[in-house]
């Protein structure tokens, strides 16, 4: 029987880079899903040709669009976490303000 190799540091550093990457909404749980790539070839009917043909069908990975912004939380403090682009967009967050929005002054009568 053989030995394990030690793992270099490009495998540390692989390993800590993967772990540390959110893939994962932290409102929603949306995640990567496995789905198919379908790659065709031809004309389509409609534009004269003869159709198009599917020349190949592979599994690929779909990711969220996840981003990293800084969150309200309703215990009142601030935390930054990975929300995809669906909750932000849906009000499903709230967006720290970081400074009071501008007022104009009052005129005077």
């Amino acid at each position: 029987m053989g030995f394990r190799q030690q793992p270099s540091i490009h495998d540390l550093k692989r390993f800590e880079r993967d772990s540390i990457m959110a893939k994962e909404c932290e409102v929603c749980g949306k995640r990567p899903q496995m789905g198919n790539q379908v790659t065709t070839r031809g004309k389509k009917k409609y534009l004269g040709g003869v159709g198009t043909k599917i020349t190949g069908i592979t599994r690929r990975q779909f990711k969220p669009n996840l981003q990293k912004i800084r969150v309200a939380l309703a215990s009142g403090e601030n935390k930054s976490q990975w929300v995809c682009t669906q909750c932000i967009r849906s009000g499903a967050i709230k967006k720290v303000v970081r400074q009071a929005p501008f007022a104009l002054p009052k005129a005077a009568k």
